[in-house]
Parts: C-alpha cells; sequence; structure tokens
C-alpha cells in the first residue's frame, strides 16, 4: 500500500500545481484567446489527473477499471459506487468530465471565459473534496476507518 501512497501524494502534489496556475477568475474575460485555451488546459488536466487517482485507488481494491467508449463516465460511477467518492463530489466531476470531452471536440477559438469561469472558482473546493474522499478511503482500506 506504501507505494500507492507514494502515487497518491505525487498525484496530489500535481493537481496542487496546476490549481495554483489558474487565473484568477476576475481576471477570465479579460484573457487573450491563447489565455483562454491554456486555462481550459489546465481544466483537462486537472481532470485527467483526478482520472489518474481514481483510477489508481479502483485498481488496488481489486476492481477492473472501466473499458469501452464511456469508460470516463463509468469510472465516476464505480468510484462513487465503491465509496472511494461521495455522490456530491462524483456529481461535481460530471461537470468536469462535460468540460473535458467540450475540450477534446472544440476549436480552441470555441473557448469562452464564462464556460470556465464556474469550473475554475469552483476547482479548489471540488479538489479539497475530492482528496478528504479518496484519503479517506484508503485509511478506511488500511483499517485505520
Amino acid at each position: 500500500m506504501s507505494k500507492l501512497n507514494e502515487r497518491i501524494r505525487i498525484e496530489f502534489a500535481n493537481l496542487e500545481r496546476i490549481l495554483d496556475e489558474f487565473p484568477a477568475t476576475d481576471a477570465l474575460p479579460s484573457l487573450t484567446g491563447l489565455e483562454i485555451a491554456g486555462t481550459a488546459a489546465l481544466l483537462h488536466g486537472l481532470y485527467s489527473g483526478i482520472e489518474n487517482l481514481l483510477k489508481q485507488v479502483i485498481q488496488v481494491r481489486g476492481q477492473a477499471i472501466p473499458a469501452g467508449d464511456s469508460w470516463h463516465r463509468d469510472l465516476i460511477v464505480l468510484a462513487s459506487a465503491e465509496k472511494v467518492i461521495s455522490e456530491t463530489t462524483a456529481s461535481q466531476l460530471r461537470q468536469y468530465l462535460a468540460f473535458r470531452h467540450f475540450f477534446s471536440h472544440a476549436y480552441a477559438v470555441d473557448l469562452k471565459p464564462e464556460r470556465l469561469q464556474p469550473l475554475v472558482e469552483a476547482a479548489r473546493e471540488v479538489y479539497r473534496q475530492l482528496r478528504r474522499d479518496i484519503e479517506s478511503a484508503l485509511q478506511e482500506a488500511q483499517g485505520g476507518g
């Protein structure tokens, strides 16, 4: 379990580095197109890191990672069902998943500050809740809860 704990610690550190790069939400409307695209890439990276965390915890519990076209959505469902994350966190993550899908299929010029703003505003709190959920799930798995 210590290898998993180290990987989780590294993922948390990477997510915190991403969060530190976000612009202030009140600055979003005045960002250039390139800065908006960079912020969108940070949101995408944040969600990818969250998925990495969820996959690691799910795998250590002996569960298979979902496959197929809907694996991203199914990962959230599985993580919630396995009590890795709360339903509240799962609901919040679905918003980031929807953005990830949009970002992956949109033109950079279609990115608008008003679409990013609520996600950037909530990112730190979503991260804090996710971290609490995962740390609690790991502590329980290790017999501490």
